[in-house]
């Protein structure tokens, strides 16, 4: 008697993921026939820089197919995350009281637009920097020819590093509203967040001081927007508190 509403979950959770799954891999299957298209795009801030005779090469034998699959299957599950959030909502919701559910819905909803945001700024401001510098200072006799596995790579890397830091906002709300920090530690810890935003785009970013900077500035700007949001939800609690 006591197994069967663990089993019940087992069973919602493998629903769950069926669905997930089952409209990820048909997204992927309607994008595959322009997976091309789709590495072209993604490719286009590289390719953009290349001297008129350069081109990108493949040194593994399998990489012409895999390396526009891997993205595009990238594309499909940024395409059906909504829906993946939703599956992953609806088997969490019924657990979760009220005031619960309040809090991470918009919590949810503001982190995975912010890491989007975060991608969208990488590709359209920092990818042009970053590649126009490289290009700019490649050696003479040297031909600029990155090989895609290897571009794939870089660029994910700088997708996952941007789409975490947009998301310093929510992480600093959070930190707050569980009581871990308060805001005064907050203000007070501005200037170590200053320092720490250029030590980690120094470590983060490729070695040239532009891009270095166009991380820091915003880490640290995200950094000020979620101590402002964390004030307003503090008054707004306190004003809601005596009614």
């Amino acid at each position: 008697m006591d197994q069967q509403p663990l089993l019940a979950h087992l069973i919602e959770l493998r629903n769950r993921l069926v669905r997930i799954a089952g409209v990820l891999l048909v997204v992927l299957l309607c994008l595959v026939p322009w997976a091309g298209d789709v590495y072209h795009l993604f490719a286009k801030p590289l390719m953009d820089v290349l001297p008129q005779n350069s081109s990108m090469i493949a040194t593994e034998v399998t990489a012409p197919f895999f390396v526009p699959l891997k993205v595009t299957m990238l594309v499909a599950f940024l395409i059906t995350l909504p829906h993946t959030l939703y599956q992953i909502w609806a088997f969490v919701a019924p657990g979760l009281y009220n005031h619960e559910k309040k809090l991470i819905v918009p919590l949810i909803v503001t982190s995975v637009a912010l890491f989007m945001l975060g991608m969208a700024f990488a590709y359209f401001a920092v990818f042009p920097v970053v590649f126009g510098f490289m290009s700019a200072h490649t050696p003479e006799g040297v031909a600029m020819m990155t090989d895609i596995d290897k571009y794939l790579s870089f660029a994910l890397g700088m997708f996952v590093a941007f789409g975490v830091t947009f998301e310093v906002p929510v992480i600093v709300l959070v930190l707050n509203r569980m009581g871990i920090v308060s805001l005064t530690q907050l203000r007070e810890g501005r200037s170590y967040v200053i320092v720490g935003a250029f030590v980690v785009a120094a470590v983060v970013t490729p070695p040239d001081v532009l891009s270095q900077i166009m991380m820091a500035i915003p880490l640290w700007l995200l950094y000020e927007v979620g101590i402002v949001m964390s004030m307003l939800i503090n008054k707004e609690k306190n004003h809601a508190g005596p009614v």
